[in-house]
């Protein structure tokens, strides 16, 4: 019997959380690390690119059967892009 509606909601939600919870974790970690590094602006956008490149490449190699590759870079920009936001609004306010 496939599950019911109402059970993958509430999977859903968890998942959207944990995804949460794992992106603010690595932010803090990329804003601990990157502190005081003296990155130029141009160098912290060549990080993020390069960042977002390899998980791309990382995720094709592994999923992009199942589900199409545009979704895969799709994804993965946006996890990318949100860690990167939270990286730079912790730095900029001194975090």
């Amino acid at each position: 019997m496939p599950p019911k509606l109402p059970e993958l909601v509430k999977r859903a939600r968890r998942l959207a959380t944990e995804r949460d919870r794992l992106v603010q974790e690595l932010a803090r970690e990329w804003t601990t690390a990157l502190r005081g590094q003296g990155f130029s602006p141009r160098d912290l956008d060549e990080l993020w690119a390069g960042l977002t490149e390899e998980a791309v490449r990382r995720l094709l190699q592994t999923d992009s059967r199942a589900v199409g590759g545009e979704a895969i870079r799709h994804e993965a920009r946006e996890i990318i892009a949100r860690v990167r936001a939270r990286v730079e609004n912790e730095l900029a306010a001194g975090g």
